[in-house]
């Protein structure tokens, strides 16, 4: 499996798992919109990061692109 598939995959993995997360916690909390929405919030910061870690611009404050996650 190419490192492009395997990234896609463990994104798609963790993407599904922290909608999972946020269905049950939206439970706990009795409300699943909540859940979902604070579960599409890390999903996109999971994405960001996953991509900025795949392109090499891991860390906060690298001079040559400003601030990143």
């Amino acid at each position: 499996m190419s490192a492009t598939k395997k990234q896609r995959w463990t994104w798609l993995a963790g993407t599904v798992v922290l909608f999972i997360l946020g269905i049950v916690i939206g439970l706990i909390l009795q409300n699943v919109w909540l859940g979902l929405v604070l579960a599409l919030i890390v999903s996109v910061v999971w994405l960001i990061a996953t991509e900025s870690r795949k392109g090499g611009n891991t860390g906060v404050n690298d001079e040559s692109h400003g601030i990143e996650l």
